[in-house]
């Protein structure tokens, strides 16, 4: 069996939320690639929370040609070939993402071929995964969130992750203190808490979006609402930074959503900076990667988990492995993905059942991709 043909298509999704009567708007780009194959199998991985044209450039401009007539089986031997293609001299990034969408599309048709769905491929250590409901977004007001928050509990999910920070650095030119930001965040948690009881697991996220002076004072002070980790405290998921915070809370500390390279996990966890390494299939490199990475963190007895979203991706990856754990499901990722994919199970009093289908178990809609393609290019990076 040979690739005949590579395709990326940039997509950029638009996404309406609605609480309390009133409806928000956001989006979140991706990136999906197809690889064909001369048997007629098609397998298709993505990408995303990046510049999807830029992902769609690397692959069909430099990917492609450099890939077709290759065996698609072979999945170490071309994972090895992106990555010197792509990032002779340890660069990620972009190349990351690439890397990964190609390797998500390779495990589909490797999975199509043997009539196997990827989770039992890639170990099929158990046929469900436990799932957290990221609801908690910066366009929510306290009591929107709060409103959220129940109705997410009241579907049966016991585990909600919520945004702390919102991009505090990023936008440090606006009048926009980050004593104030975070002052905010601490109102926030604590309608939360209060609105679904001490009994639901709450994890938070700041996206990277604090210095460690603030992310600090902030996890001291919110020690009393019981949070189950605190993901990507500081800028640059900064290795000393997090090892000074984690000495210096309660509160497990997690990162490595957005890392692509193996080394830098290898780093997290020989510095002991994080509690959570979080590695996710569609950005630190597709399932090949990831497996790797799920590989240390359990010679580091560390705990390895799903974060940054893409939950129908990253199931697999957490139902094959024996370490695997918690999967998250984010919400706008996840009314995204409804718009892309047919065939996406819903979880159930949350838990996450994995399919029996061969490859990923779901397929992309192509009409209502070409319309989605043809309503608009890209408006940038998304993050909900």
């Amino acid at each position: 069996m040979k690739i005949t043909r590579i395709n990326a298509t940039p997509l950029n999704l638009p996404v309406s939320v609605s609480i309390s009567g009133r409806t928000k708007t956001t989006s979140l780009s991706l990136c999906l690639v197809d690889i064909e194959t001369d048997t007629g199998l098609v397998g298709t991985g993505m990408t995303a929370i990046t510049e999807e044209e830029v992902i769609a450039s690397i692959v069909n401009d430099i990917v492609a040609p450099n890939l077709v007539g290759h065996d698609p089986m072979r999945h170490e031997q071309i994972w090895e070939k992106l990555y010197w293609l792509l990032t002779p001299r340890g660069q990620s990034g972009y190349a990351s993402h690439a890397i990964s969408a190609m390797d998500l599309a390779l495990w589909d048709i490797k999975g199509q071929v043997l009539g196997q769905p990827c989770w039992r491929l890639l170990g099929g250590a158990r046929a469900q995964v436990p799932v957290y409901a990221t609801f908690g977004f910066a366009f929510f007001d306290r009591d929107e969130l709060a409103q959220a928050a129940r109705d997410w509990v009241g579907r049966g999910f016991k585990r909600l992750k919520m945004t702390v920070g919102h991009h505090g650095l990023q936008r440090r030119d606006e009048p926009r203190p980050l004593d104030e930001v975070i002052a905010e965040d601490l109102r926030r948690i604590q309608a939360v808490r209060e609105a679904v009881g001490p009994d639901v697991q709450l994890y938070i996220d700041a996206n990277c979006s604090l210095d460690y002076f603030h992310a600090l004072s902030l996890a001291q002070r919110m020690e009393d609402f019981n949070i189950s980790f605190f993901e990507e405290p500081v800028s640059q998921n900064d290795i000393p930074n997090l090892v000074k915070l984690r000495n210096k809370t309660r509160i497990p500390l997690a990162a490595g959503q957005n890392e692509g390279l193996a080394s830098r996990f290898r780093d997290l966890l020989v510095a002991q900076a994080v509690d959570v390494v979080q590695p996710n299939a569609c950005i630190s490199g597709g399932f090949t990667q990831a497996a790797r990475i799920a590989g240390m963190a359990q010679a580091f007895n560390t705990r390895f988990a799903n974060g940054g979203a893409w939950p129908h991706h990253n199931m697999h990856l957490h139902a094959g492995l024996a370490n695997g754990s918690l999967v998250e499901y984010h919400s706008v990722a996840v009314d995204c993905c409804k718009l892309v994919f047919d065939g996406l199970p819903e979880p159930t009093a949350g838990m996450l059942t994995l399919p029996e289908t061969p490859g990923l178990g779901f397929r992309p809609n192509r009409e209502r991709i070409a319309e989605l393609a043809k309503r608009g290019g890209s408006h940038g990076i998304g993050k909900a």
